[in-house]
C-alpha cells in the first residue's frame, strides 16, 4: 500500500500517446488500496493529464492533490489555453507548493527530487531514455521507491 504517489511523464503526448483509460484505472486502483495523496509537477502533457485524472476521482473519493511547482513563473511559456487549464487545476488542488520564485537551470530537477522524496511510489509514463522523466525514474529507483509504469 502506498499512502503518497507522485506522477512523472513526458510533456509531448503527440509523440508518445497516453492511454488515458489506463491512467484512470491505475490511479483508481491505487486509491482503492490506500493511496490518499498525489503529487503532481504541473508540467504540460502527462503531469496535467494526471492532475485532471485525480481531480475527477476526487468526486468519488476523499483524496488529496498537491501541485509541486518548480517555480512561480512555470506557466509563462504556456499557450493561453494551457495557461487557463493550468490555473483551473491549481484552483482545485488541495495544496500548492512552490519551490522557487523564478525559473533556474536546476529547478525542474529540484521539483522532481522533492516529489520523489515525498512519495512512496512513482507513477510514470516513460517512453525514452533521456530527459526529465528518465532522470526522475532513476532517482526514484536509487531512492528505493516503488515504480508503477504506464
Amino acid at each position: 500500500m502506498y499512502k503518497v504517489c507522485a506522477f512523472s511523464g513526458h510533456r509531448n503526448l503527440n509523440a508518445y500517446p497516453l492511454d488515458y483509460n489506463l491512467l484512470d484505472r491505475v490511479t483508481e486502483n491505487l486509491i482503492k488500496t490506500g493511496t490518499e495523496k498525489f503529487l503532481c509537477g504541473m508540467a504540460l502533457g502527462f503531469d496535467m493529464a494526471a492532475a485532471e485524472c485525480v481531480l475527477n476521482l476526487k468526486k468519488k473519493y476523499e483524496i488529496n492533490l498537491t501541485a509541486c511547482l518548480p517555480c512561480a513563473d512555470q506557466s509563462t511559456v504556456f499557450s493561453r489555453g494551457n495557461k487557463l487549464r493550468y490555473e483551473n487545476i491549481l484552483d482545485c488542488c488541495d495544496e500548492v507548493i512552490t519551490l522557487s520564485e523564478n525559473y533556474s537551470s536546476g529547478c525542474m530537477h529540484g521539483r522532481n527530487r522533492f516529489m520523489v522524496d515525498g512519495c512512496d511510489a512513482l507513477i510514470c509514463f516513460l517512453r525514452k531514455k533521456s530527459g526529465g522523466t528518465f532522470y526522475t525514474v532513476n532517482y526514484a529507483i536509487k531512492s528505493g521507491k516503488a515504480i508503477i509504469e504506464l
